[in-house]
């Protein structure tokens, strides 16, 4: 006694001064202490068994559960309290059920018992505990075992247990759905019921039943729907009423279950969706809008809407609603109102369109959900006949938008140019105040996709370059657009500087060679310039070089500097372009020609939708090859080509073998490779930079490309001493054409043109491990491009001789193959012999994707199975 009486956290502690020491702690090791000495205090009790104090021990354990601390020692606590006959003790033992365990834990199987006996007393209170419990952490095992007494109570004579039964049997329902059916008919009693507590949780319970159950929404829909009507239109035009009435509306909790379960019950029944019109128009239009409660009224009746079969005036009532919704102060009103309108577009998107100008503003909110959800939602609404009031808002409002806002809003604006632009000129003007706004917003592929329009609108090419030079002269800062600005002057600065293809809406500006040039000079000095913009300013300067013969020598100036550049990229091309500037002059117009009209399917196919992801432009990712040159290199699936093409699949023994071989599912679409990828046709990148033997070009030269995704042109980025001895061989795809070989950069020297007999491919090592090694040796059939013969040797590197040899190969659906029987089935040991096979690949998409392939080879050492598998990738360019 007397040790009980020094302990100041005694079992018989009350909770309150538990908490009032709890609180008074001003530090959170005061905390663990003051807990960790009534738990120990706690336990103590627990294992003298006081009864005195087990109620009053477990009230301050579900605090200190509250607090986030242990109190797993207290759950056999729990179920002797349960067990007690006093409603006292039980209500303490169910409440710190409920909180201290819940449905996975061990223990609560032996609870079952006192759960059936207590849904079983005579106590009408003590049922309720049961049933609350029950409701709370009920588990299947559990629900199955009690479900019976559970519909039993569904018909109790206190409205009370029904209320509490009905919500248990919810828990129970969803636990074990097979047990639906037998809550049908009880659930179908309750919706008679005048009790609102009753037929509130009836509802409920009907609503989930319907999801659950489709034989429960059948009975439902037939028996219940116009008694359901007739009580939601009772409760609409019911008077004042002080027990339900919330801001003058009745009982608006039950007009939403109400509502959740009309919708469930019209959803795909038309007469059903009839026979609730005239209440959803009545609640609709009577529900007043100046209250919370009302309007949640009036944003489930929306939903319902919505959901039911087609009714096309009610549908514009619902968006009007919704419209009015938008103009409510609250934000989360407005939001989910953004929401709604997002859905109703699929349904009627020409009574949204009314709402277009409410919409707008909401872009311009000062809340940051709400501006991205508005903006999705004008994104949806935008068709070819309002694409130009609309990118005019937007564009304005992209000038005082939030930095934070800039990217999601020039994205749109971007994509909504892009896919319902009229005209290439209307395209041009709005891009242009775009990326002169926010260009470092704007996305690489956008501007590709930009200057591949430009360069296709020969008649605006001279408006163009003026536009961007005007407006180079305010918005300098603009990455994207010194970009643009700089490959415009360098392809038609002599158009801008002759003022060629002037149109009415224009004024004429006078530029000089030295002003165009200022504006590169500009461009390639700037503190803020990348490597992008520095690399695409030197191409620029040497283009100009050609056509603006009087600043050649200060052209030159600029570009000597960077001779010595930290940046390879810079100074590689400084050092070339100086000699093609200096010693070249007789090649340099040919050299530098404005580059051919670049393939616009690529970019406009996509936003006229004629091509598959219209919806999303993504670029190839680029690796460096040793050269230094980037290769685009697309995802593996778009190189395996799983997307649905012409080509036909590729001949094999079967379906399920091409399946495991490829490890893929072919019936999954690809992902396209990225818009504003230049194409690259294997040609050798040095002869594309001197213009010989490049067969896109439409004459013997071929122009420098600077539309490249990192930047870099066709050209070697070696050292240039390295280069000091290579021997290039002229290849022209026509004798007749071939020019005199000119020694083009100092210290190259050029072998005279020989007979071009197609491309000779190396050999390859495909695939090699600690027992075989496979090589591929590549011939092509005379006049047929597409089909190559490939001979495989497989070579034994262990000491064990190799039997029952067996190689397979799969490919994507856009090569076909054909396997040769091997030259034999056993392979000797250590090298001393090889097995070869042949293979015939043809390429559907040759000069577009390489070949790819998954091979297996399967073999017996000493009889036991051995199979290796691999992927190979590191075919040869052009096969």
């Amino acid at each position: 006694m007397q040790s009980s009486i020094m302990n100041t956290f005694s079992s018989g502690t009350r909770l309150r001064d538990m908490i009032r020491a709890i609180r008074a702690c001003k530090t959170a090791a005061e905390e663990r202490a003051v807990v960790r000495k009534e738990c120990a205090a706690i336990r103590a009790s627990i294992n003298e068994n006081d009864q005195d104090y087990m109620h009053r021990n477990l009230a301050k354990l579900m605090f200190i559960h509250m607090l986030g601390y242990p109190t797993h020692f207290g759950q056999m606590e729990c179920l002797k309290l349960i067990a007690s006959p006093g409603f006292p003790e039980k209500r303490i033992g169910y409440l710190g059920l409920m909180l201290l365990l819940d449905e996975r834990q061990e223990v609560l199987m032996l609870v079952t018992n006192s759960l059936k006996q207590d849904l079983n007393h005579i106590n009408q209170y003590i049922v309720g505990l049961a049933l609350c419990a029950l409701g709370n952490i009920c588990s299947a095992e559990m629900a199955r075992d009690l479900a019976p007494e559970v519909e039993r109570l569904l018909q109790f004579r206190d409205p009370n247990i029904r209320k509490k039964a009905a919500l248990c049997s919810i828990r129970i329902i969803k636990k074990v759905p097979d047990l639906a059916e037998n809550f049908i008919n009880p659930a179908i009693a309750l919706l008679r019921e005048k009790h609102h507590g009753v037929l509130i949780t009836g509802v409920q319970l009907c609503t989930d039943l319907c999801k659950i159950s489709t034989e429960a929404l059948e009975l439902v829909r037939k028996k219940c729907t116009d008694g359901l009507v007739r009580t939601l239109r009772d409760l609409a035009n019911s008077p004042y009423s002080p027990e339900y009435d919330i801001a003058g509306i009745t009982d608006p909790f039950l007009h939403i279950r109400l509502l959740k379960l009309l919708r469930v019950l019209g959803e795909g029944d038309a007469d059903a969706s009839d026979s609730m019109n005239d209440i959803l128009a009545q609640v609709a239009t009577k529900t007043e809008s100046n209250k919370v409660a009302g309007n949640a009224i009036l944003y489930e009746c929306v939903q319902t809407i919505m959901s039911i079969e087609d009714n096309g005036g009610l549908r514009v009532l619902a968006i009007n609603i919704l419209g009015r919704f938008l103009s409510n102060r609250d934000n989360n009103i407005r939001y989910v109102a953004l929401n709604m309108l997002m859905k109703a577009v699929t349904f009627d998107a020409q009574a949204v369109q009314r709402h277009r100008a409410t919409i707008l503003e909401c872009v311009k909110d000062s809340d940051a959900s709400i501006r991205k959800r508005a903006l999705e939602l004008v994104y949806v609404l935008v068709n070819e006949t309002n694409v130009k009031p609309l990118a005019k808002e937007l564009i304005d409002y992209l000038k005082v938008s939030d930095h934070d806002f800039r990217g999601d809003l020039t994205a749109k604006i971007c994509s909504i140019v892009a896919k319902f632009s009229p005209e290439k000129i209307w395209y041009i003007d709005q891009m242009l105040k775009v990326i002169s706004e926010a260009g470092n917003f704007v996305k690489d592929e956008v501007w590709h996709a930009l200057i591949v329009v430009i360069s296709n609108a020969s008649e605006l090419h001279g408006y163009t370059v003026r536009a961007l030079y005007r407006a180079f002269q305010t918005s300098a800062e603009q990455e994207i657009l010194v970009r643009v600005t700089v490959w415009c002057i360098g392809e038609y600065g002599d158009m801008l500087v002759n003022n060629v293809g002037m149109l009415d809406i224009e004024d004429s500006i006078t530029v000089t060679e030295s002003d165009a040039v200022d504006v590169v000079e500009i461009a390639i000095k700037r503190h803020a310039s990348d490597l992008t913009t520095k690399a695409m300013a030197l191409v620029a300067l040497l283009k100009l070089s050609s056509r603006f013969l009087s600043c050649t020598e200060r052209i030159r100036e600029i570009i000597v500097p960077f001779k010595g550049n930290f940046v390879l990229e810079l100074q590689q091309r400084s050092i070339e372009f100086n000699s093609i500037v200096a010693r070249h002059q007789n090649i340099r117009s040919t050299l530098v020609e404005r580059m051919p009209v670049l393939d616009e399917a690529t970019f406009v196919g996509r936003r006229a939708g004629s091509l598959p992801g219209a919806a999303s432009t993504t670029t190839a990712t680029s690796v460096s090859l040793p050269n230094g040159v980037a290769k685009p290199v697309a995802p593996l699936v778009d190189l395996l080509d799983l997307s649905s093409d012409d080509a036909p699949a590729p001949s094999s023994s079967g379906g399920d073998l091409l399946h495991d071989l490829l490890g893929v599912d072919l019936s999954l679409p690809s992902q396209q490779s990225g818009a504003g990828q230049s194409s690259n046709s294997g040609t050798d990148v040095l002869l594309d930079l001197l213009s010989i033997g490049t067969p896109s070009a439409p004459s013997s030269s071929s122009t420098v490309n600077i539309l490249s995704s990192n930047a870099s042109i066709e050209a070697p980025v070696s050292p240039l001493d390295d280069l000091s001895s290579l021997s290039i061989s002229s290849r022209t795809t026509s004798n007749a054409g071939a020019a005199p070989v000119m020694d083009l950069l100092d210290g190259f020297s050029l072998s005279p043109p020989t007979e071009n007999n197609g491309p000779v491919h190396p050999s390859i090592t495909a695939f090699e491990s600690s027992h075989v090694r496979l090589t591929f040796d590549f011939s092509k059939e005379p006049g047929n491009p597409q089909t190559t013969i490939v001979q495989a040797t497989f070579i034994n590197l262990s000491s064990e001789t190799y039997t029952d040899f067996v190689f397979q190969a799969a490919v994507p659906k856009f090569l076909q193959l054909h396997l040769d029987p091997a030259s034999s089935n056993t392979l000797p040991a250590a090298g001393n012999g090889s097995i070869t096979q042949n293979l015939k690949v043809t390429n559907s998409q040759h000069g577009k994707k390489s070949l790819i392939m998954r091979v297996r080879i399967a073999y017996k050492i000493n009889g036991k199975d051995s199979l290796e598998e691999g992927q190979i990738s590191n075919f040869p360019r052009g096969l």
